[in-house]
């Protein structure tokens, strides 16, 4: 109960507190838990979860055949053309953003939202490139990230002042925007859970699997696997729409996969590649591919390239980070690059 009340206060602060709409410039947080986790658990060494037990291969929905060749693609944040320049480095987009790829599996790991000026065109090219794909035998898999969840919670702290004018006409509209104040009404019709967007959102999974490779915002721990990721995928699909009246526990938590930066950092300590060692034991996958911490020396690995990190910061807000993506093909991995173009 308290749980609950937390979270229904945090969004009705956020949606009708008249905010202001010029975005945070400080750095974002997951929302507060009840109870800070202490920097070990931050770090995954304290987290112990039971023996693992390889989960079975057969009826899991987030399990993806493999394919010839397969890219990930990292957070957007609402730059639409390094979006297209991206696409079209791994193959999948012609340059006038319609599917090339032919067989190609791409999956995009969250954050098309926030921080730029053109999620409208991103979440519209996404969606033409998944309809494509799937007609030519090729496939998108678009995952949602931490902000595309802020924004279903009513957290407008990084939308930028054209994020709320871009989406005027919802319909549906969302029905718990009816009390959400001028300024982000027409934001919060089209992304809080029933909104638009949000049933557009409420198709994609929090977790996937193609293959042996695991894919996720933030990252996949132990306990996400032993919970169960259909389950987990189930819930938050439940919520954004609105059949569901607070949000799982996989949304707003710390360690949640959109939330969770075990697998992001610098360095990796021993422990946290043991902890990572038991996620993949259990999902049956040999990688875990995650966006959500920035990495400024662009695409990398860790844990004997059991986990890569493909946010590089490509959005103009990040400094215009490289453009770069992962493929791997036959169980071998390797980093595309490309010059970055002038819009």
């Amino acid at each position: 109960m308290r749980r609950a009340l937390f979270l229904s206060g945090m969004v009705c602060a956020l949606l009708f507190c008249g905010c202001d709409s010029t975005p945070a410039q400080t750095p974002q947080k997951a929302p507060s838990p009840q109870k800070a986790p202490s920097p070990q658990e931050a770090r995954g060494e304290e987290l112990k979860p039971k023996t693992p037990q390889r989960a079975p291969r057969k009826g899991r929905a987030y399990l993806r055949p493999d394919a010839e060749r397969v890219v990930a693609i990292g957070d957007l944040h609402g730059d639409f053309h390094a979006t297209q320049q991206v696409f079209r480095l791994v193959g999948a987009a012609d340059t006038k953003g319609h599917w090339k790829g032919g067989k190609l599996v791409v999956v995009q790991t969250g954050d098309q939202l926030d921080r730029g000026d053109g999620e409208k065109e991103i979440l519209a090219y996404l969606e033409r490139l998944e309809s494509e794909a799937r007609r030519a035998g090729g496939r998108v898999y678009v995952l949602n990230g931490n902000h595309e969840t802020m924004n279903a919670l009513g957290d407008y702290r990084y939308v930028t002042p054209h994020g709320f004018e871009a989406f005027q006409s919802s319909s549906p509209a969302s029905p718990l925007a009816l009390r959400a104040g001028p300024k982000v009404r027409r934001r919060a019709e089209a992304f809080l859970p029933g909104g638009e967007q949000a049933l557009r959102m409420a198709k994609r999974p929090l977790i996937l699997q193609v293959g042996e490779t695991l894919f996720a915002h933030g990252g996949v721990l132990p306990q996400h696997i032993e919970y169960g990721v259909d389950k987990l995928n189930t819930e938050s699909q439940n919520w954004l729409a609105g059949r569901r009246g607070m949000p799982p526990s996989a949304i707003t938590d710390p360690n949640g996969p959109l939330w969770a930066r075990h697998f992001g950092a610098a360095v990796l300590s021993p422990e946290t590649c043991r902890l990572l060692e038991q996620t993949l034991q259990m999902s049956g996958a040999k990688r875990l591919v995650i966006g959500h911490t920035v990495q400024r020396r662009g695409l990398n690995a860790a844990c004997d390239e059991k986990v890569f990190r493909i946010d590089v910061g490509l959005s103009h807000y990040y400094g215009d980070g490289p453009i770069q993506a992962l493929e791997i093909s036959q169980g071998r991995t390797r980093v595309l690059t490309s010059d970055r173009q002038e819009p």
